[in-house]
């Protein structure tokens, strides 16, 4: 009797070490940023399930910790940072971005608005295109990375300098993604019509009329000009270089053997997809903990009027002293308290329903009964933490694809959007007190969509984390993957095909005339023969 304690020890040990040895190897190759917020708990549910991670992070990583329990690092050196890993330039780029919308409208703010997206676009591609270099130049580390023998690339395409990794590696390439450098990436592997697709910062839902798809076109023919001479040439140049002229980031991206999309159909408008595309959206929503003393005690003084949360993201989050007050003055209009992400001076017209943090457990909070309205800058993170709790939103965007997701929300009847540029404290009262109005359906409607969200055979982490496995048992998906980012232009529209039939039509066409006008002037010829013979 005594031995069987010991025996159940070693064969519980016995079990572990068959689990660890099943766990294969994880090279990941991250965005920083938020965009690292969601790749981390990836990797921590992958290293939960005894999976081994490596993440490749720079020097000048801001959010990518060196040391984690989840992984072990290898850090790059790199002399310049990326601009968005700038706290300052983001927050000039945001100036720049809203008074450009100030003069939304007009050509100058058009022309003004593309130009501003593509030179921090193209400055930030330069400089990835130039890590990547310094890794491929690394014979030490390159001959390590091979040696390794990794199962799988786990990237975020959204500057592509991964992709590029991987397929210098032969590795088996998954990505965890909703952004490509030159837009949404569904439009890099599946049918897009534009006349229901709407294209990024078009802000049109997927019904639209006469004008908004020609606004669609203009804008899917921009984010194309940026493509090819903004975003690819300096991934291009290292195309060239290491692996030939006849390979483009483009083709190596569409070669992927497993696309994990941010997306839930809930959320996005209902669009065509391909079958290795796997969708994950809100695989960040968990169960909400228990606060903190002081922000629960707070949170539940503010009785059945109940909280107001806002928060703008970790970049984004000091508007200015001007637009400050005006929110300030909106919030000290109403009976709900509120818990307010703020940077900066502290506004002047704040009154003490309002609780100021530099930080707050977003996730936690959202999913407290006591939550009514989320004001957000619409970043995805937060949208689908949101979904998940059933909090309507009050959309302020900013930029990027903010406005576009907030458009999203409110085509679902769960959200309003405000205007930063011509906010007052008007508008914003008004907005806020229209969505706490109980008579009003965004709870409902907000409720039912996290119903939704909530209705699936299987949470959208355990589908990403399955599908990762996937691919590492069978060292790839390519069954899943469409060839047809191999045909050229021409054949993939089937223009060749069609130039065939045309032709043809002009030659039977051309036949049957040259043969009318034979008979024709053969019956005439018969014709004049057979009168002047009748004469004589």
């Amino acid at each position: 009797m005594g031995s069987y304690p010991a025996l159940a020890f070693l064969l519980l040990f016995s079990a572990t070490l068959s689990s660890s040895c099943d766990g294969g190897k994880v090279l990941v190759y991250p965005v920083d940023g938020s965009h690292w917020l969601n790749m981390k708990i990836l990797v921590e549910a992958l290293h939960s399930q005894g999976h081994q991670i490596t993440v490749l992070r720079s020097s000048t990583s801001w959010y990518v910790s060196e040391f984690s329990p989840h992984y072990t690092s290898i850090t790059i050196t790199q002399e310049q940072t990326q601009n968005i890993e700038s706290q300052d330039f983001m927050t000039s780029f945001l100036k720049r971005s809203i008074e450009i919308r100030r003069n939304k409208g007009t050509i100058w703010a058009f022309v003004e608005f593309y130009r501003n997206i593509f030179n921090m676009m193209g400055d930030n591609q330069k400089v990835v295109a130039k890590l990547i270099v310094s890794i491929f130049e690394n014979e030490t580390l390159i001959k390590e990375l091979k040696e390794t023998r990794y199962n799988i690339f786990l990237t975020d395409p959204a500057f592509p300098g991964g992709v590029l990794l991987a397929h210098h590696l032969q590795l088996p390439m998954v990505f965890n993604v909703r952004w490509l450098f030159n837009g949404e990436a569904h439009f890099a592997i599946a049918p897009s019509p534009l006349s229901y697709v709407p294209q990024l910062f078009t802000d049109n839902s997927d019904k639209m009329d006469f004008f908004q798809r020609i606004n669609n076109m203009i804008r899917h023919s921009i984010l194309a000009y940026m493509y090819y001479f903004v975003s690819n040439p300096p991934y291009q140049a290292v195309c060239d270089h290491y692996f030939g002229p006849d390979v483009s980031v483009m083709s190596l991206m569409q070669g992927a053997d497993l696309w994990l999309m941010r997306v839930d159909f809930i959320f996005e408008f209902p669009r065509p997809s391909m079958p290795n595309v796997v969708y994950i959206g809100g695989f960040q929503g968990k169960p909400s903990k228990p606060l903190s003393s002081d922000l629960e005690e707070f949170v539940q003084s503010s009785g059945e009027h109940g909280v107001i949360v806002m928060t703008l993201g970790t970049l984004l989050s000091n508007l200015g002293p001007e637009i400050s007050e005006i929110i300030a003055s909106a919030f000290a209009n109403l009976p709900q308290k509120v818990v307010w992400r703020h940077i900066g001076k502290r506004p002047i017209t704040l009154r003490n329903n309002t609780m100021l943090v530099e930080w707050l457990p977003q996730n936690d909070i959202l999913g407290h009964h006591k939550t009514k309205v989320f004001v957000t800058h619409g970043g995805t993170n937060g949208i689908y933490e949101a979904i998940y709790h059933g909090v309507p939103v009050l959309g302020i965007p900013l930029i990027f694809d903010q406005y576009d997701n907030v458009v999203r929300l409110k085509s679902r009847g769960v959200a309003e959007i405000v205007e930063v540029t011509t906010l007052d404290v008007e508008s914003l009262t008004s907005s806020l007190k229209n969505i706490l109005d109980p008579e009003k359906p965004y709870k409902q409607n907000m409720l039912k969509l996290s119903q939704l969200h909530h209705d699936k055979p299987m949470k959208p982490i355990d589908s990403a984390i399955f599908w990762m496995e996937f691919v590492m048992r069978h060292k790839g998906a390519a069954h899943l993957r469409t060839e047809s980012y191999k045909l050229p232009w021409y054949a993939y529209h089937c223009l060749d095909v069609m130039a065939v039939f045309v032709a043809f039509g002009v030659l039977i066409i051309a036949l049957v005339w040259v043969s009318c006008r034979w008979l024709i002037r053969r019956l005439i010829s018969t014709t004049k023969t057979t009168s002047k013979s009748k004469n004589e």
